[in-house]
């Protein structure tokens, strides 16, 4: 396989043999925000080739201070094919499939999470995120998730745990509460990047004019150098397995 010069630094600390694996490998991420629009980014800045992006939503203003692909040029775009255009001019010769639509009852079945090598959990909605991570360690991927990335400033508070060893985050402690009332539990471990640093919104600004989200019944303030932070300790941790892989093998 010829080796593309731009991941040249990559290929420096990884090899020939593990590069030509991530080009090869398949990801998902669903959830575009300010955490798996970053993971998108630093999977592809390694130099893979076979990304798919989901996100229903439209780029809004609200986005711009933490989301990769929010600027005042993609307000109104969908999320996925803004992320897409992004990431195509990083790699044009990488394939990325943009998904404009939602993880759901309704849609699950059309995912087909089986044809991925990794999944990558950034949903922000507790329904979704519990049927997504559920569904998706019944699949033969690896599976890594983000927990909640809001109310947090810290960057060296960012860790990364086994699910159920989760401690300290709002998400994931409501998150295992509800698959035990639900009866539904992941069928295998899953590493989750989280924080356990819980700090309180100061303010509050007006539902109006379309700037915030008025389908989410909270709204939490977030900042972009933790969020980017979890998105690409997401991506690192298949950076890592891969090497580990093959390392092992």
């Amino acid at each position: 396989m010829t080796q593309d010069p731009k991941f040249d630094r990559t290929r420096m600390i990884l090899g020939d043999e593990v590069m030509s694996r991530i080009a090869e490998v398949r990801v998902i991420i669903l959830g575009l925000g300010g955490v798996g629009s970053w993971c998108a980014e630093g999977l592809v800045r390694s130099g893979l080739k076979h990304l798919t992006v989901c996100d229903a939503d439209e780029v809004s203003l609200s986005n711009i201070n933490r989301q990769l692909m929010a600027t005042v040029k993609t307000i109104g775009q969908p999320k996925a094919e803004a992320l897409r255009d992004r990431l195509l001019e990083i790699n044009p010769d990488a394939e990325i499939t943009a998904l404009n639509k939602v993880y759901s009852e309704e849609t699950m079945d059309s995912f087909n999470l089986d044809s991925y090598d990794y999944i990558i959990d950034a949903i922000d909605t507790l329904k979704e995120k519990r049927l997504l991570l559920c569904a998706a360690t019944r699949t033969k991927a690896k599976v890594f998730s983000s927990m909640g990335a809001a109310c947090k400033i810290d960057p060296t508070k960012v860790k990364v745990a086994e699910f159920w060893k989760v401690r300290g985050c709002p998400l994931g402690a409501m998150l295992r509460k509800r698959m035990r009332q639900n009866g539904t539990l992941p069928s295998r471990k899953i590493k989750c990047v989280y924080s356990d640093e819980v700090l309180e919104n100061r303010w509050q600004p007006e539902r109006e004019g379309g700037h915030l989200d008025a389908k989410k019944a909270v709204i939490n303030g977030s900042a972009a150098p933790v969020t980017a932070i979890f998105g690409m300790t997401l991506a690192g941790l298949v950076l890592k397995d891969l090497n580990s892989k093959l390392s092992e093998a």
